[in-house]
């Protein structure tokens, strides 16, 4: 490989490198509802540094709505666990667990995160500790 190709390779790679690592600009003046569709865009299409980064948003914007702090919580759990970031996901979904657990019964939380995190967290039981097929039950 001559020295241009390889210098042209580099750059590229950098390139590519930085592109994925860059830093959004999200417009403040964009709704809650908005930053949510715009992060589970950007998840759908596997850019999840992108929902981070919108979810992110959606926790420094929103610091006292419960409801919002729970959905941006959940939600950067759920791409940690579709990245395979199962020690990071477990510790943010028991987080959010912990989180539900502080409140009474009579206070108003998103049930539908609870749910889902207590299922999450049994598939990466389920995909950590996986049962033989072979053995028995007890």
């Amino acid at each position: 490989m001559n020295k241009l190709s390889f210098a042209l390779l580099a750059c590229a790679a950098a390139l590519f490198f930085f592109s994925c690592a860059t830093q959004l600009n999200i417009p403040e003046n964009l709704t809650p509802s908005e930053i949510i569709q715009r992060a589970q865009e950007a998840s759908d299409k596997n850019r999840y540094n992108q929902a981070l980064q919108y979810y992110q948003a959606l926790l420094d914007r929103n610091p006292t709505n419960i409801d919002l702090v729970c959905t941006a919580e959940y939600e950067i759990a759920f791409i940690h666990y579709k990245q395979q970031k199962y020690v990071q996901a477990r510790a943010e979904f028991n987080a959010l667990l912990e989180r539900y657990n502080a409140f009474d019964e009579d206070d108003y939380l998103p049930p539908q995160f609870k749910l889902l995190a207590l299922k999450v967290l049994e598939r990466i039981d389920e995909k950590e500790n996986p049962r033989s097929l072979f053995s028995r039950k007890s």
